[in-house]
This record gives structure tokens, sequence and C-alpha cells, in this order.
């Protein structure tokens, strides 16, 4: 039997809970109990290991740990020997600038001035790469505040919608540093170590969770002679199942359709002459 792989996988945050609805999903076992550090999955020879998500790239680049889930911008502000391998799609988020309002800002003009942030590396990389020469104060959490508590001039984050930046009398300047989200990570020395089948499996799962989200499964009945022209309503992935009725000139078509503008698209089914629309969520598929 081959050897288990070892998967870290966020304990806590934003991150945590999409992490776990995405395995269980893809038909991992999952901890119940917040306080199990480690979930042994023998049905699917996966060890999962539950760890600060700040950590878990260091763990995959220095450890023995094999993949993990963290955030793109954990990964780079870590400087750990691992990369990305897959993008989640999940935990989005942007890397941004911010400063008082009362003055228009650029990222040129931080040249010479404080900036705390809670991601230093991430930060260094990318003024280094310009050219700008600036003080980092590293602070855990919480950074919005330093600016009013006298401890920097500008702030450096992680912004979801800016609604806190705004109370706190702050403005968002200058490009996204960074666009991040949930990813999946290896040790670039890896590669061709672990059991090729699994991390396959595991890629292959993933991938049809996050297919399964943009996608639902429509039937409906339809005269025969109104397929076509449904048909191009609703081409599918590869082409509809169509599967004769038996009510005499009338077929049922199953299909995968975008989520988004479904009930749209119902509409106009019905109005071509479509019955029995029916739309069922999708957990996970196969491609």
């Amino acid at each position: 039997m081959p050897e288990m792989l070892r998967i870290a996988v966020p304990n806590k945050g934003a991150l945590s809970e999409s992490a776990a609805a995405m395995l269980s999903k893809a038909g991992y076992r999952q901890r119940s109990d917040t306080k199990d550090l480690v979930l042994v999955d023998e049905l699917n020879n996966v060890e999962f290991y539950y760890l600060r998500p700040r950590d878990i790239a260091v763990y995959v680049g220095e450890g023995t740990l094999d993949l993990g889930i963290t955030g793109r911008d954990m990964l780079l502000d870590s400087g750990a020997d691992a990369e990305e391998i897959m993008a989640l799609g999940f935990g989005a988020s942007k890397f941004r600038f911010a400063a008082p309002g009362d003055r228009e800002w650029t990222v040129e003009a931080l040249h010479g001035k404080r900036i705390a942030t809670s991601y230093p590396g991430l930060l260094r990389s990318y003024l280094d790469e310009r050219g700008i020469s600036a003080r980092l104060i590293q602070l855990d959490g919480a950074v919005e505040s330093s600016i009013r508590l006298g401890v920097a001039d500008a702030i450096a984050d992680v912004v979801e919608t800016g609604t806190t930046l705004r109370k706190a009398g702050l403005r968002l300047f200058g490009e996204p540093i960074l666009l991040s989200e949930g990813i999946l990570v290896q040790r670039p020395q890896a590669r061709g170590q672990l059991e090729t089948l699994a991390l396959e499996h595991l890629q292959q799962r993933l991938s049809g969770v996050i297919v399964a989200r943009d996608y639902v499964l429509m039937d409906y009945d339809i005269p025969a002679a109104l397929v076509d022209e449904a048909s191009a309503l609703t081409p599918g992935l590869e082409s509809p199942t169509i599967s004769p009725l038996a009510k005499q000139g009338w077929v049922a078509v199953r299909v995968m359709v975008p989520a988004k503008g479904h009930q749209l698209l119902m509409d106009h089914l019905h109005d071509l002459g479509a019955r029995g629309i029916l739309v069922s969520e999708l957990s996970a598929c196969r491609l």
C-alpha cells in the first residue's frame, strides 16, 4: 500500500471553513471536533493536519507534509520553499495600500514613510521591485489603528470589502499589490516523489468541486420539434442528453448550464415551450 498523503489544512480563520467544506464535498473525511489536530482518512489514504494558516507554507516547505491549503498572500509572505499548484476559488481578497483620506497618495509617495502591515515579507518584495525604501512596521492584525495611534503613515493590508478601512477614515490607493485566494501548495522537491495517482485524484476531485460551484443540472421536457432551438439555449459542456418520453412527440432533456443566469434561461425555455423545468445544485462532478 502506498504511503499516505499528508495534507495541511487551516485550523481556523477565514480559510478554515471553506477548505473543510471543499474537502468534504470532494469525498474526504473532515474533523467533527475543532480540537482535533490530526485526522486519518484511511479510505482515501490521506492524513490531514490542522495548522495555523500562516504556518502551513512553512510546514510544507520545511517538513514532511506533502501538500497544504493556505492563502496566496500567506505563501508569498512566508518565503517558504513551497509553490502554488492549484487555485481553489475561495477566500478571495486583495492586498492594498491605504492611508488617511485627507490627501492624495501614490505608491511612490511611500518612499521614506512608515507602513504598518501583517505581511512584511510580501510587502518588502513589492517595494524592493519598485525601488521604494520605506520602514515597515510589523503588526499582528488590526493595522488600521496604527495611523490614528501614530505608529505608521500608511498601511498595507488584506481587503475584502474595505468597510473597516473607511470606518477608520482611510482610503485605498494604488493598484492591488496582490490578488489572493485559497490555494493548494507543495514543495518543489516533492515533484515526482508524491504518489502520482493519489495527487491526481485529489486535484481532479477539487477541480470537480470548483466546476460544480459554477454550474447547475437542468432537466426539462420539450416537443421534439423544438429540440434544436432548445439546444441552442442549453448546449451543455459536450451536448444535452435527450431521451424520448411516453408522450408522443416529446423528449426529456438533461444538461449542465451555468449557475449564473439560470433563472433567465428557465424563462427563455418556458417561453419556447419547455415544461417541467427543474434545476438541481451540484456538489461535485468529474469532467
